[in-house]
């Protein structure tokens, strides 16, 4: 398998990060769908990332139905998930949930500051989005707060998605969502941060 896409991404790097405590054996390759477009194009041509190069050449698309593939037909029934308890679970899969949300409305922020000319920004869809990424936030500092034990074990879905999303919110929007506001999650993604498949797909690594 083939992980394709730049770990600045907090998709690509939930990939790579969830790939690593499962154990799977798969490359990496950091190619922007920006700089690098028609390298990232020749190789999916819908460039999507993260995307995922199987062994046979097919291409798969979008994060979480690329970890639900590999944890189905890959790891032996390993998960990432609490699959034998269905209350924990359904925790879980709410606190995932509401982290993709606030990443999600994280990169419509950035790419509507960062790439789209200020003459044609509109205001009043930005300040809705920054509602909702507000309130994606407070929601996840709730479940943070008030789950401590889906979030104590960092082998877990909730755990990692969580942490990297809001390491992502931080580097690109701490401005909007401020830390104080929010120290389950700061002292949360400060415990990722120092496990061994964090530090391994850092986003700050040489090349993203």
């Amino acid at each position: 398998m083939r992980l394709i896409g730049m770990l600045d991404s907090p998709y690509v790097r939930r990939v790579a990060i969830s790939l690593e405590c499962l154990g799977m054996a798969f490359g990496h390759d950091a190619i922007s769908v920006f700089s690098t477009y028609e390298k990232f194009q020749a190789i999916n041509p819908v460039v999507k990332a993260p995307t995922l190069v199987c062994d046979d050449g097919e291409v798969l698309m979008d994060s979480s139905l690329i970890l639900q593939f590999v944890e189905a037909t890959r790891t032996g029934g390993d998960s990432l998930w609490t699959l034998s308890d269905a209350a924990r679970m359904q925790h879980e899969m709410r606190a995932v949930s509401v982290a993709l949300a606030a990443c999600e409305k994280s990169v419509q922020i950035v790419y509507e500051r960062q790439l789209r000319p200020p003459s044609a920004q509109y205001e009043p869809w930005v300040e809705r989005v920054q509602g909702q990424l507000l309130e994606a936030y407070a929601a996840l500092e709730r479940e943070v707060q008030a789950r401590n034990v889906v979030f104590a074990q960092p082998r877990n879905q909730a755990s990692i998605t969580a942490a990297v999303v809001w390491q992502f919110t931080q580097s690109m929007l701490a401005s909007i969502v401020p830390a104080e506001k929010h120290p389950g999650l700061v002292e949360l993604s400060a415990r990722m941060e120092r496990t061994p498949a964090f530090l391994k797909y850092s986003p700050l690594v040489p090349g993203v």
